[in-house]
């Protein structure tokens, strides 16, 4: 086995050209969440792996739909360590001016849908594991990597690679964090308010209990508001509540052809993020609370607060939190350091801290210890979505370094 020094993965210096060709052909494929073209990603992937020398398999999470996984045994003795990211997208938006799909490059930047989130963690890893398989050094423990689809439905393709027994000891999930180490994020959950008032013709307006009037008062307070029972100020930092949407008019249906009429029935749907030492009913518990104080400023008023029932059967992410001081999280450091020659950030990251992410699941359901750090992030998720080129070159550098702390 070569022998090398301790930061030599570090100093590699990837192949700008070839890393940026890689995430360009995958920006192209429209992956957008349940479309054929997230099994067209993972298959290509997969040959592309397989042409690397790394054994690699389509794992299918339902009917004609899969994930990509990758691994390159190790030696023996060492460490074994995971990837993580999803090839899934958000759809596109109003206000772009570049095609979402083109893999536009600049001198700055390379630009396309869902190349923040997450295109650019998968490909940093990937080309990460090809410049180690370039330098021939062999580590210790084995490397896998995780191109899944369904994040944007809680998380599935990553459910079903745990399902299927695919584990680490340590793994690194690639979301978006400007290349900090996000140790802590929130837990999320989804809910309901409904709020009812009595309706009168406007000429009777002072008889009435406007539900519309009693939802402007709520809104503001929810949007305010954070839970209790968080235990250090870190979770604290971490609690957030947001009404999205607002529904309101006559009746349960909301009848909106009668404007002259006081409208008796509000629904409001809302998402709130909460920390570790806190759970989905001690929320729900918090949001009544804030409630009943506008029951008692609009006398008749009725609101209920209710955990939004998901019809679809996809699962909510729970709260994700790991050590600052474990190994993995000393060694992603290390690794920052060596490339960036400057501490990395690390903690609960603030805006990302309020994401779901796959993390949370392979910490509570696979068992396994990590953390979340991956390039983009600032341009998340938008119109013109972009990485900068060099955060997307770093993350490939800092990936190696990490490998060679880690795995041995």
């Amino acid at each position: 086995m070569t022998t090398t020094p301790h930061h030599w993965l570090a100093a590699v210096s990837p192949d700008r050209a070839e890393a940026l060709a890689l995430l360009s052909e995958m920006i192209k494929i429209d992956t957008r969440t349940q479309t054929t073209g997230e099994s067209v990603l993972a298959r290509t992937l997969v040959e592309r792996m397989r042409a690397h020398g790394l054994e690699s398999e389509l794992q299918e999470v339902s009917p004609g739909r899969f994930n990509a996984i990758g691994r390159l045994p190790g030696s023996g003795g060492g460490k074994s360590l995971m990837f993580n990211g999803h090839l899934d997208t958000n759809p596109p938006t109003e206000g772009w001016t570049v095609d979402p799909w083109g893999g536009h490059v600049d001198d700055e930047f390379i630009y396309g849908l869902g190349v923040s989130n997450m295109k650019a963690g998968c490909a940093s890893y990937l080309i990460a594991v090809e410049e180690l398989l370039r330098s021939k050094i062999r580590l210790r423990g084995d490397i896998i990597l995780t191109f899944v689809v369904g994040e944007l439905q809680g998380g599935i393709g990553t459910l079903r690679a745990i399902e299927s027994g695919l584990r680490a000891d340590y793994f690194i999930n690639c979301e978006p964090t400007d290349l900090a180490a996000m140790t802590l994020h929130a837990g999320s959950l989804k809910f309901t308010i409904e709020l009812t008032g009595i309706t009168r013709h406007m000429s009777k307006r002072e008889e009435a209990i406007d539900a519309i009037t009693a939802a402007c008062s709520l809104i503001p307070a929810i949007n305010t508001m954070t839970f209790s029972g968080a235990s250090t100020t870190a979770y604290q930092s971490v609690n957030r509540a947001h009404v999205g949407a607002i529904r309101g008019g006559l009746g349960r249906e909301t009848v909106d052809s009668r404007p002259p009429q006081v409208a008796d029935v509000v629904t409001l749907l809302g998402a709130a993020r909460y920390a570790p030492s806190q759970d989905v009913t001690s929320v729900l518990k918090d949001i009544r609370t804030v409630a009943a104080d506008v029951c008692r400023a609009y006398p008749g008023l009725q609101i209920t607060v209710t955990e939004s029932r998901n019809a679809t059967g996809f699962p909510d992410f729970p709260p994700f939190e790991t050590d600052p001081a474990s190994p993995l999280v000393l060694a992603v450091n290390d690794a920052f350091a060596a490339v960036r020659r400057h501490p990395q950030p690390t903690g609960a990251v603030r805006p990302y801290c309020f994401y779901g992410t796959d993390a949370a699941h392979l910490q509570h359901r696979a068992n396994m210890q990590g953390v979340v750090c991956g390039p983009g992030g600032r341009y998340n998720t938008m119109p013109d979505e972009r990485v900068d080129i060099a955060d997307y070159l770093d993350a490939i550098r800092i990936h190696l370094h990490t490998m060679q702390q880690l795995c041995g």
